[in-house]
């Protein structure tokens, strides 16, 4: 297969897969090198940039995407006539934040900081994919502890944890750390 080849095959994979696409996966299917497929996804990305398009790859939950620009997004939301909403209530959003940040964490840890019962909000958030289970603490009770999951990382365009931006408040405490911020999950 020639470079032309490979590019398009590339191109087309990213645009076709429902998931982020790693460039291990896409090594493989095209039969060349990850590290010629990531070299081929950085200059398909440069290009893009370059042509000021509607659409660009992006690197999330440790793969490649086509999303939308950003400085198109006040069109497409006329398109759907609907307004751009995460789609979570206030104390769902509330909740997510703190298991983003205190992960992994238990349900009495976050209604400790939120003050208020979780329930619901774990529910909710567990139902949409965007938290999971994450063992059980090693303390009386042994309770569930939640973290976020990939999902988490694809809703909100990230590539992992260390994206997040910081919370001066919570700089030196116990936050988000090395191999537990890499998908979330």
């Amino acid at each position: 297969m020639n470079l032309i080849m490979a590019r398009a095959v590339i191109e087309a994979l990213i645009f076709t897969s429902s998931e982020p696409i790693t460039g291990k996966t896409i090594a493989e299917i095209v039969g060349i090198r990850e590290h010629t497929v990531k070299q081929i996804i950085s200059d398909l990305t440069e290009e893009y940039q370059n042509q000021k398009r509607g659409i660009q790859i992006l690197e999330v939950a440790n793969g490649f995407q086509f999303c939308t620009h950003p400085e198109c997004a006040s069109y497409l939301e006329k398109l759907q006539k609907i307004p751009r909403n995460v789609g979570l209530s206030q104390a769902s959003i509330e909740t997510l934040a703190i298991v983003a940040y205190k992960q992994p964490i238990t349900k009495a840890e976050i209604e400790a900081l939120r003050g208020v019962s979780v329930e619901s909000a774990i529910a909710t958030l567990v139902d949409k994919g965007l938290i999971e289970e994450a063992g059980r603490k090693d303390s009386p009770g042994r309770p569930i502890m939640y973290r976020t999951t990939k999902q988490f990382l694809k809703y909100f365009g990230l590539n992992s944890l260390n994206e997040l931006p910081k919370i001066p408040e919570w700089v030196g405490e116990d936050t988000i750390t090395g191999a537990e911020s890499d998908n979330g999950g």
